[in-house]
């Protein structure tokens, strides 16, 4: 009977106990790992960020052979537009300044040279030297008479290089004898003409019997802007506008 009794006790315990470890059991928090577990140890924790993997046949150079692009501002981009638009109308300037000089030095090159034509050539119609010309001498030695003198020679006198008769002659053989019949005596040269008597200033103030004369011609003025001169072969003693006759720069002088 006590023996019975020990063991409905024992089996009461057992039981108990059981209980406890299922309530235990249904209440209790478990977990697992999400990341593989590490093995190896790691003794330089900054290893990682100091150091490079690049591949062995890369060549990247050193600090100091790098070349990175150079940048300019605006300011100094506008800069350089402007210094090379500049230079680029200075040019064009220096160009259009040696063409115009070039084209200044052909035309005076070419009416020198239509000049020197023009005295050389004897013209065929013009009459033998032994002919004559009928004139009135000059009344007085005043400017006005010499003007007048000269006038009757327009249209009748031919253009003859190298001549100073009234048979034929050249521009400074014209005013050579004209003045010679006045009392004064010219060189032959249009040139050496320019240079004698008072000079004039200006066109505006050159009076009738005054030089107009240069390198290249010469001749009487007679006023209106007009002179009375052996101007070429076509045209023989002939009135001539100044600036018609001389076309570059000329020397007005006076001799009365």
């Amino acid at each position: 009977m006590v023996a019975v009794a020990a063991a409905c006790l024992s089996l009461a315990a057992t039981a108990s106990s059981a209980s406890a470890q299922s309530s235990t059991s249904a209440t209790a928090i478990t977990s697992s790992r999400s990341f593989p577990k590490t093995t190896t140890v790691k003794k330089n924790l900054l290893a990682e960020s100091t150091s490079t993997s690049v591949d062995s046949n890369s060549n990247w150079g050193g600090i100091e052979s790098l070349n990175p692009p150079q940048t300019k501002s605006t300011a100094e981009k506008e800069a350089e537009a402007k210094a090379a638009a500049e230079k680029a109308a200075a040019e064009a300037a220096a160009q259009a300044a040696a063409q115009a000089a070039a084209q200044a030095a052909a035309q005076a090159q070419q009416q020198a040279a239509s000049r020197s034509q023009s005295r050389s050539s004897l013209s065929a119609s013009t009459s033998s030297p032994s002919s004559t010309v009928t004139v009135n001498p000059p009344d007085s030695a005043s400017a006005s008479a010499l003007v007048a003198y000269a006038a009757q020679f327009v249209g009748v006198v031919p253009y003859v290089s190298g001549g100073n008769t009234p048979a034929g002659w050249d521009c400074s053989g014209f005013v050579q004898y004209v003045f010679a019949q006045m009392g004064i005596s010219l060189p032959h040269y249009s040139g050496a003409q320019a240079t004698l008597g008072t000079a004039v200033p200006s066109l505006a103030e050159a009076q009738p019997g005054d030089i107009i004369a240069n390198g290249a011609h010469s001749g009487i003025y007679v006023g209106n802007g007009m002179v009375v001169n052996a101007l070429n072969k076509n045209a023989g003693t002939a009135y001539t506008p100044v600036a018609y006759a001389f076309r570059g720069s000329y020397s007005i002088r006076r001799l009365l």
